[in-house]
């Protein structure tokens, strides 16, 4: 089927926007996107979904992209959220899908709805940064951010909003090439296919195109306190990661795989924070279908 976008008006205002990949009478996965990102980033496993029959719904978290900011939202109000999404779509069990940033989301939502959630599976997973006795295997510029947040956060604040007009611009194809060329060699080279390329920052530049607060509430989430432990997740997870990855060393990884009472790791040699998802995300999915 051909990819269809819709919106639901949520509990207490606000609206929800959505699309749908894949297989419509395949089996339901929750998409959860990264950071910055929007939706869109789903087109990555279009194909794929397809041909397992996976039914795949992904939708912009508030604030980003096409969904109504909520001021004031937390972690912890995703699952509520989740849960009238799927109340609509009449679905009562689903798994879950999460790439990079959207590990978190993936995660609260197993812990909060475990008579739904089936298993959930997290490639290139952000960790619980302020859970980690060290940064250093951080990527740079998140080590900023932090810093940034924890000193002069006005500053992080201005930084968002002279940045959005900037995001929301189309790279000519000249400056995708340059793009390209800051980013580590297997990364680079997987995000030379113009459809892994556009599913990945077609889909930054569009979460952009919400409200900087919507953006800024969202990369929040991360440098604080997720309001749960990883180790109530009863759920099966399995975690993805590529021993190339810059974003989030494999150690890392390894450390929140063992908090899990129930999870498998997944190291991937040769495989970076980007190319992980984009070349191997059939495997990831038809074995995420396959978990009992």
């Amino acid at each position: 089927m051909e990819a269809s976008s819709y919106r639901l008006n949520l509990e207490g205002g606000g609206h929800l926007a959505f699309t749908e990949y894949g297989d419509a009478s395949g089996v339901p996965v929750l998409f959860c996107h990264g950071w910055p990102s929007s939706r869109t980033m789903a087109e990555l496993m279009h194909e794929a979904a397809t041909d397992l029959h996976m039914r795949i719904i992904s939708p912009d978290r508030p604030g980003i992209y096409q969904s109504s900011y909520q001021p004031g939202r937390k972690l912890a109000d995703w699952p509520g959220v989740v849960r009238q999404l799927m109340d609509h779509l009449r679905i009562s069990a689903f798994r879950i899908m999460g790439i990079s940033g959207g590990a978190p989301y993936a995660y609260v939502t197993a812990a909060a709805l475990p008579e739904r959630v089936q298993a959930v599976a997290v490639v290139s997973g952000a960790p619980p940064i302020v859970e980690l006795e060290k940064h250093a295997r951080l990527l740079p510029l998140y080590r900023r951010m932090l810093w940034l947040h924890r000193n002069i956060p006005s500053v992080l604040r201005i930084i968002f909003h002279v940045a959005r007009p900037i995001a929301t611009v189309a790279p000519a194809f000249r400056f995708r090439h340059l793009l390209l060329q800051l980013l580590p060699p297997l990364d680079a080279a997987a995000l030379r296919d113009s459809a892994a390329f556009d599913a990945c920052f077609e889909s930054a530049r569009r979460g952009w195109r919400g409200p900087a607060e919507g953006m800024i509430s969202d990369a929040e989430i991360y440098a604080t306190p997720w309001g749960f432990r990883l180790e109530d997740v009863s759920r099966p997870v399995r975690l993805w990661h590529g021993m190339q990855d810059r974003s989030f060393s494999f150690s890392t990884a390894e450390q929140v795989a063992a908090r899990f009472p129930n999870c498998k790791l997944h190291l991937i040699e040769n495989a970076g924070h980007y190319s992980l998802p984009i070349r191997h995300i059939r495997r990831i999915l038809g074995d995420l279908r396959e978990v009992q």
